[in-house]
């Protein structure tokens, strides 16, 4: 209640139904953004040693970010793929369901605090040069470089309430899943699945699996320790001859 400056919840109630301005700064408050560049720096040595070799196959490359927050992962990936020579036939669709985090991302702007973490993170994940190239510090901020911006498209997807991105090459969605309901879970799982291209590839967090999911039957591991795993084939009906 002290975060939301309401004494009561019958209070809150009632700014929630009468207060749109109220509703969104609560929402803001609420959602969970916790992200970081080259997050997990194995998870991206493994995309770089596994993923890429796939990818390399595809004219061209859909990847989808679902549950994007601020943009970092995102510019991570654009950072990986322009390093592996993809990214100029590569596309990046970042969504979230909160509109502020979604502006910040599109800035691509970020405290310059974390920037050690950063670097450190972006050299174990195999990084080819210096992280230097990428942005540029600003008293106390660093500014991605825009060439990173340029095939990244952020938009609002709520992964609860909307439908399918069609025929994706790579789907990340990495650390939201743990906070869903079981039902929102296989609901999300069944989604991507259904957004994935023929042998498209997913990519869990840490702690979260597809195992338990009502759609297990539909993907095979691909690198089991990181979570990637690969849409299976259908199956063909049997046939007697």
């Amino acid at each position: 209640f002290a975060l939301s400056g309401v004494a009561s919840l019958g209070e809150m109630q009632h700014r929630l139904l009468h207060d749109t301005a109220y509703a969104r700064q609560l929402l803001l408050d609420l959602s969970i953004n916790v992200t970081e560049m080259f997050r997990d720096p194995a998870f991206y040595l493994a995309i770089r040693q596994e993923v890429i070799p796939i990818l390399q196959t595809y004219p061209f490359i859909k990847v989808w970010h679902a549950g994007c927050s601020t943009g970092e992962e995102a510019y991570s990936m654009a950072i990986l793929l322009k390093e592996e020579g993809l990214y100029d036939r590569a596309q990046i669709y970042a969504t979230d369901f909160n509109d502020v985090v979604l502006q910040k991302a599109r800035e691509g702007i970020f405290s310059i605090e974390h920037i050690k973490d950063y670097t450190l993170n972006y050299q174990r994940a195999g990084g080819k040069t210096s992280f230097v190239e990428y942005y540029t510090a600003h008293h106390h901020s660093i500014i991605l470089d825009r060439s990173l911006k340029k095939n990244i498209v952020f938009a609002n997807h709520n992964l609860e309430t909307d439908g399918v991105f069609g025929e994706m090459h790579l789907i990340l969605c990495r650390n939201v899943l743990i906070y869903f309901s079981k039902p929102l879970q296989n609901r999300v799982i069944k989604l991507f699945h259904d957004s994935l291209c023929r042998q498209g590839l997913i990519c869990l967090g840490s702690k979260e699996t597809l195992r338990f999911s009502d759609s297990v039957e539909g993907f095979e591991e691909l690198v089991a320790q990181e979570k990637i795993y690969r849409k299976r084939e259908p199956r063909l009906p049997y046939s007697v001859a």
